[in-house]
């Protein structure tokens, strides 16, 4: 009998927001400054997630949808190497991806031609390295898992150490709570996180699941067969 394979794609409803990453590729290589519009994936994810955690990876963050609606179909969906979780090698990602923008940025914009050309170039800049780390992304997706690049991504990375970790949570917080009934004998739970979670070892703690990679997807409660988890949102526990 052939092994059941722990982590596997699992379709999901929602919004197809993917088409604005590759909208953004093709728009932004005709038109250069249109690539600053990467800031707000830049910005968005570590500023909400002082408050919200890693939601926007799961829920707004167009790449990420692309690895969990198109590439999770074609993925090995083998295990994420453990290195790429640790904190040297994420510090390490978050000053090298910043380092080579540094580097673009001083040599490569056009400082002394000023107005729309500086802007342009800046954009380019941003342009690219959404494009590189994207094409790294997607090698990776069809190497291990969807999601690894999101396991070593600065700006996931940054999210993760801002998350809140220990109550008292803010009341804008959204996770996931695992009843106490919960078995662990399915582990349906972990088969479809996209990071490769294991949400069940938070079964009957009330604070609920607080992993800060967790990407606040909710794909763990819909594959449960028990329905015995939820993803709730904070405010609405306070009593």
């Amino acid at each position: 009998m052939a092994q059941k394979q722990f982590h596997r794609h699992f379709a999901t409803p929602g919004p197809n927001l993917y088409w604005i990453i590759i909208a953004y590729i093709i728009v932004a290589w005709f038109y250069p400054v249109i690539g600053l519009i990467a800031l707000i994936c830049m910005i968005g994810p570590v500023l909400t997630s002082v408050w919200r955690g890693r939601f926007w990876c799961g829920n707004v963050c167009p790449r990420g949808n692309m690895y969990d609606r198109l590439l999770s179909r074609y993925s090995p969906h083998k295990p994420i190497p453990a290195f790429v979780r640790t904190f040297g090698f994420r510090l390490f990602m978050v000053f090298f991806i910043f380092g080579m923008f540094a580097v673009q940025l001083t040599f490569t914009v056009p400082w002394s031609e000023g107005g729309l050309a500086v802007w342009s170039g800046i954009g380019r800049v941003f342009w690219t390295i959404i494009v590189v780390t994207t094409i790294v992304g997607i090698t990776l997706s069809f190497i291990y898992a969807p999601r690894t690049w999101c396991s070593l991504c600065p700006m996931g990375s940054l999210s993760r150490w801002v998350a809140p970790k220990k109550s008292p949570l803010p009341k804008a917080f959204t996770n996931i709570h695992v009843s106490g009934a919960c078995q662990t004998k399915c582990k349906n739970c972990a088969r479809v996180c996209p990071m490769q979670l294991t949400p069940y070892d938070s079964r009957g703690q009330e604070v609920g699941y607080l992993d800060p990679d967790c990407l606040k997807c909710g794909k763990c409660t819909l594959a449960c067969p028990l329905k015995i988890m939820t993803l709730k949102h904070q405010i609405s526990q306070v009593r």
